[in-house]
C-alpha cells in the first residue's frame, strides 16, 4: 500500500532535465556494445582510407565499406548500423566526391552516397538518383529491395520534372531496365508496375511476363484502371489485353477487350481465336454480356444467340427444385402479417390490387413458363384488369416465358386475335419481352411488330407497345434496318409526344453505347423541334434518356449533343443535358464529373419553384451512375447521399433512395438497408415511393429475408394507401425475382459493364423520379423496360461435347488479393457445392478437384471445362502402387 503514489499530483518542471538528456545520450554511445564499437571504428577508418591519395587503398576502403553495407543485417524497425554511423561523415564524403577524378573509385563512391542519400539526404531532393546515375548502374539488384524502391521514387519524380522542361531522360531509362527484372524476379510485379507506370513504358512489362506472374501484373493493372484518372486508364487496359494475348489467355483478353467498350477489339480477339472449345467459350462470354457479333458456323451462333438459355436456366431450377409456379399470395404471406388487409380490403382500389398482382406474378415466376394466373386458363386474369392493367397482363405473359422464343410465342399468338385493342397491345408488348437477350434467325419479333409501327392509323396504344417491344427484342443488337422502321415513328411531329418519347427509347437500346450519328441527329431534331409545354410531359424525358443511351460510356464524345441540349430553354435543356452527360460518364467513376453533379444538387429554390428543380434528380442519380464501377466510389457516393439527404430540396431528397438502389442494386447490405427503411416513413409520399422501390432493387432476386421483412411491415403500414402499397407489391415482386435465381447487376465478376442492362436500369430509374404520373398512373407497362437487365445469377458447367457436367465447386464470399504475395486463398467462408449453382453477389467460385481445367478465367456464368490430361485420380495411384 505504501508504494502507491498520488496520480493527481501535477509534475513539477526541472531545470536539469535538457542536461541530463544530453548526459543519457552520451551515456548510450558510450554504452555501444564491443561488437558495434568495433563496426563504428572499422567504418570511420574506411572512410578515412577512402579519401586516401593512394588509388587501390580507395578501391579496398570502397569495396569494404560497399560490403558492410550490404552484408549489415538489422530488424524491421531499426536503421541498419554502418548507415547509422557513416551519418556524421556523409557531408564529408559528398564534399569529397566532388574533387575525385573520373574513374572506378568516383562511380563506387556514387554508389555508396547514393545508398547514404537513401536516409540521409533532404527530402525532395533526390540525392539518391543524382548519384546513382552517376554510379554503377549494373548492380542495384545487389544493394536490396528497399534501396530499389527508394531509387524507383525518385525516378517517377524526376521523370516529371524533366518532362515538364521537355529535358532528354534516357539516363532513367537505363536505370530503369536495369530495376525493372530485378521486381519481376523477386515477386514485387505491383512495383514494377508503379514504376512503368510513372515513366509511362507499361509496354516494357510485355517482356518479363510469363506464366508464373501474367495474373498478378494484369490483375494489379486491372484494379489500377478504376482509380487512374480518364483517358490514362485506357494504356493500362491495353496492356493487360497484350500480355493475355502474349499468353494466349483469350478469353481473359475478352473480358479485358469488352471493358475497353471497344467492338473492333472484341470482334478481333474472338476472331482470332483458334481453338474451337475455347471459341465456344469466348461465344458464352459474349452472350452473357449481350454481344451478338456476325457468326457463320451454326455452333458458335446458337451460344452466342443465347439460343438454349431457356433450356439451361430450367436445367437449374429443375435441380434447385423450384419449379413449382407461386402466387403473388405466396409472396406476400398475408397470413403472416396481421389481417388489417382484410378488414379494410374494401377501402383498397381492386383494380389497383390485380395490377400489382399481375406484375409481381410476372417478376416472380420470370423465365420458368408457367404461373397460376396467365398460363392457366381457367384463371381468366387479364379480364380482371382494365385497360392499360389488361396491357400489363398479358405483357407479363412475356416475363413468364422469357428466353423461350419458340415456345413462348405460341402461347402469346392467341392474345393478338383478341377484340380488345388493349389486350393486342399487350401481345405484342410480350412479343417483344420474350425475345429479350436471344437472337433468333427467323427474327420473329420483327416480324410481328413491324406492321403494327408502320400502320399510321393503328391505335396509338397498339403502336406504343410495338415500339417498345421492338426496343426490348433488340436492344444492344445496332441493327441498322431497324433504324429506318423507328425513325420516322421518332420523327413525325403529328403524333402525339409520348410515341415520339418511347421511339427515342427503342432506338436507345437499340444502338446502346454505339454514339450512332444517325440516331443522335433523329432525337435532337425531336427535342429542338417540340415546343416546351409538350417537352414538360413526364413522358418526353425517354427523349434525352435515350439520346444518353446511345452515348453510354462513351464519356466526351457526347460534348457536342450535350452542349446542344444545353440550349434547350428552361427545364428541359438542363435535364436533358444532365441525363446525357451522366450515362456518357457512367461506371467511370469521374472525380470531376461528381463534383460538377454535387454543385447542381446544391441549388436551393423558394417552395413555389419546385417544379423546376427536377433535373436535380437527374443529377442525383448522375453521382451513382458515375461511381457505381467500384465498391470505394460506392461508399463514397453513399456518404454524399447522406448529405444530401440532410440538406438538399424535396427533388434532391426523393431522388436520393432510387440512387442508393441504383448503386446497390441486387446487393442488400444493412446500411443501405436501414436508410431506406427510414425514409420509407418519410413525410413526402415521393421519398416514401422511391425507398420502397428502391428496397426492391437492392433486394432484387435475393430472396433477402430482411428485406422481405421490411416490405411486408410496410404492406401492413400502408394498407390504407392505395399507392404505396402498389409500389410495395413491385417491390416484392422485384426482391423474389425468378424465385431468387435471377439477377439486376449489371457488371459482371470481372468488372465489365452490361450496357444493355445498364440501359434498361436506367430508363426505369428516370421514369421513377415522377413515380406519380409514370408507374402510378397508365403508364406502368413502361417498368418491364427492366427485362433488359435480367441474366440468371448461376455457375454451370459443362463438358467438351457441351453437354451439362456437375462438378464439385466451392463458393465463398470473393477476396481481393491484389498486389499479394505468394497465392493466397481468393475466397472465405466457401461451402462446398455441385454444379450448377446460384452465385450471389461478391461471391466466387473455385472447383474443388484437378480433374478438369475450366476454359475461362472466372467461375462465372456458363463455363466448359476440359479434362486435364496431367489429372491423376484415386484409382490410377492404386494401380501405380502395385
Amino acid at each position: 500500500m505504501e508504494e502507491k503514489k498520488d496520480t493527481n499530483t501535477a509534475p513539477t518542471p526541472k531545470a536539469d532535465e535538457p542536461a541530463k538528456d544530453t548526459k543519457k545520450k552520451k551515456g548510450q554511445e558510450d554504452e555501444l556494445s564491443e561488437e558495434d564499437q568495433r563496426i563504428k571504428e572499422e567504418l570511420e577508418l574506411l572512410v578515412t582510407r577512402v579519401q586516401d591519395e593512394d588509388e587501390g587503398v580507395q578501391k579496398f576502403a570502397l569495396e569494404s565499406m560497399s560490403n558492410e553495407i550490404k552484408t549489415s543485417t538489422t530488424s524491421m524497425t531499426a536503421i541498419p548500423k554502418p548507415l547509422k554511423f557513416l551519418r556524421p561523415h556523409y557531408t564529408g564524403l559528398k564534399t569529397y566526391f566532388l574533387t575525385m577524378k573520373e574513374g572506378a573509385n568516383k562511380r563506387a563512391l556514387a554508389d555508396v552516397l547514393s545508398i547514404l542519400a537513401m536516409t540521409m539526404a533532404e527530402e525532395g531532393s533526390c540525392e539518391s538518383l543524382t548519384y546513382k546515375l552517376q554510379g554503377n548502374s549494373t548492380d542495384i539488384g545487389s544493394w536490396g529491395h528497399e534501396y530499389a524502391r527508394s531509387l524507383a521514387g525518385e525516378i517517377g519524380t524526376v521523370y516529371l520534372k524533366r518532362k515538364e522542361e521537355e529535358k532528354p531522360f534516357d539516363d532513367l531509362m537505363t536505370l530503369v531496365d536495369k530495376i525493372l527484372p530485378f521486381y519481376m524476379q523477386h515477386n514485387v510485379e505491383y512495383d514494377a508496375c508503379d514504376l512503368l507506370m510513372e515513366v509511362e513504358k507499361l509496354d516494357k512489362l510485355l517482356e518479363y511476363v510469363d506464366e508464373a506472374n501474367y495474373e498478378r501484373v494484369c490483375s494489379y493493372l486491372m484494379s489500377s484502371a478504376d482509380y487512374v484518372a480518364e483517358p490514362e486508364d485506357i494504356p493500362l487496359l491495353r496492356v493487360a489485353l497484350q500480355i493475355y494475348q502474349k499468353l494466349n489467355k483469350q478469353p481473359a483478353a475478352l473480358q479485358v477487350a469488352i471493358r475497353l467498350n471497344d467492338m473492333d477489339t472484341i470482334t478481333f480477339v474472338y476472331q482470332s481465336c483458334q481453338d474451337p472449345l475455347i471459341k465456344k467459350q469466348l461465344a458464352f462470354i459474349l452472350a452473357r454480356q449481350g454481344l451478338f457479333l456476325d457468326e457463320d458456323d451454326p455452333d458458335y451462333s446458337a451460344i452466342m444467340n443465347n439460343s438454349n438459355r431457356s433450356e439451361y436456366f430450367l436445367a437449374l431450377a429443375r435441380d434447385l427444385d423450384v419449379l413449382d409456379p407461386k402466387t403473388p399470395d405466396d409472396i406476400y404471406k398475408s397470413s403472416a402479417t396481421d389481417n388489417r388487409a382484410s378488414s379494410l380490403g374494401t377501402n383498397v382500389d381492386s383494380a389497383r390490387q390485380n395490377l400489382s398482382a399481375t406484375f409481381v406474378n410476372g417478376f416472380v415466376n420470370a423465365a420458368f413458363g408457367t404461373d397460376k394466373l396467365m398460363t392457366d386458363e381457367q384463371a381468366k386474369w387479364i379480364y380482371k384488369n382494365k385497360e392499360h392493367g389488361m396491357l400489363s397482363a398479358v405483357a407479363s405473359l412475356g416475363m413468364i416465358l422469357l428466353w423461350d422464343v419458340d415456345g413462348g410465342l405460341m402461347q402469346i399468338d392467341k392474345y393478338l386475335y383478341s377484340q380488345e385493342d388493349y389486350i393486342k397491345a399487350g401481345a405484342l408488348l410480350a412479343t417483344g419481352i420474350v425475345n429479350s437477350g436471344v437472337k433468333h434467325e427467323c427474327d420473329p419479333a420483327l416480324a410481328f411488330l413491324v406492321d403494327k409501327i408502320e400502320d399510321v392509323k393503328a391505335p396509338a396504344i397498339m403502336r406504343q407497345a410495338s415500339v417498345l417491344g421492338l426496343g426490348i427484342a433488340y436492344a444492344g443488337s445496332n441493327r441498322e434496318d431497324l433504324l429506318s422502321i423507328l425513325t420516322p415513328v421518332l420523327e413525325d411531329s403529328t403524333t402525339s409526344i409520348e410515341l415520339n418519347a418511347i421511339a427515342a427509347l427503342a432506338l436507345g437500346l437499340i444502338f446502346v453505347g454505339s454514339s450512332h450519328a444517325e440516331v443522335t441527329q433523329s432525337i435532337l431534331a425531336v427535342l429542338l423541334e417540340r415546343d416546351e409545354t409538350s417537352l414538360k410531359n413526364t413522358i418526353a424525358r425517354l427523349l434525352p434518356v435515350g439520346l444518353g443511351l446511345v452515348y453510354l460510356g462513351k464519356q466526351e464524345l457526347a460534348e457536342v449533343p450535350v452542349e446542344t441540349v444545353r440550349a434547350l430553354p428552361g427545364e428541359v435543356g438542363k435535364y436533358a443535358a444532365l441525363t446525357v452527360e451522366t450515362c456518357a460518364y457512367a461506371g467511370t467513376g469521374n472525380v470531376l464529373k461528381i463534383q460538377e453533379l454535387l454543385k447542381v444538387c446544391g441549388e436551393h429554390r423558394e417552395k413555389e419553384k419546385e417544379a423546376e428543380g427536377a433535373h436535380q434528380g437527374a443529377a442525383v442519380l448522375g453521382i451513382a451512375l458515375v461511381a457505381m464501377a467500384e465498391d470505394l466510389g460506392k461508399q463514397m457516393a453513399v456518404r454524399t447521399m447522406d448529405h444530401l439527404l440532410q440538406y438538399g430540396d424535396p427533388p434532391v431528397r426523393r431522388a436520393v433512395p432510387l440512387a442508393l438502389g441504383l448503386l446497390y442494386v441486387g446487393h442488400p447490405i444493412v446500411g443501405v438497408m436501414d436508410t431506406l427503411s427510414k425514409l420509407s416513413h418519410d413525410q413526402d409520399a415521393d421519398v416514401v415511393s422511391s425507398a420502397i422501390l428502391a428496397l426492391g432493387l437492392i433486394g432484387a432476386g435475393t430472396n433477402n429475408s430482411r428485406a422481405a421483412k421490411l416490405l411486408r411491415n410496410l404492406a401492413s403500414y400502408y394498407v390504407k394507401d392505395a399507392n404505396q402499397l402498389f409500389v410495395v407489391r413491385l417491390a416484392q415482386g422485384l426482391l423474389h425475382m425468378g424465385k431468387g435465381t435471377l439477377s439486376l447487376v449489371p457488371y459482371s465478376a470481372q468488372g465489365c459493364l452490361h450496357r444493355v442492362a445498364a440501359a434498361g436500369l436506367i430508363t426505369v430509374l428516370h421514369l421513377a423520379l415522377d413515380v406519380k404520373n409514370t408507374y402510378l398512373n397508365k403508364w406502368h407497362y413502361l417498368l418491364y423496360t427492366v427485362v433488359c437487365a435480367i441474366q440468371p445469377r448461376m455457375l454451370m458447367t459443362f463438358d467438351e461435347e457441351l453437354k451439362p457436367l456437375g462438378v464439385s465447386v466451392r463458393v465463398g464470399q470473393a477476396v481481393d488479393v491484389v498486389g499479394q504475395a505468394g497465392h493466397p486463398k481468393t475466397i472465405t467462408g466457401a461451402q462446398t457445392h455441385t454444379t450448377p449453382v446460384l452465385i450471389a453477389y461478391g461471391d466466387r467460385a473455385e472447383l474443388t478437384t484437378d480433374e478438369y481445367i475450366p476454359l475461362s478465367n472466372n467461375l462465372d456464368g456458363f463455363v466448359i471445362l476440359r479434362k486435364n490430361p496431367e489429372y491423376v485420380g484415386p484409382l490410377d495411384l492404386k494401380q501405380t502402387k502395385k
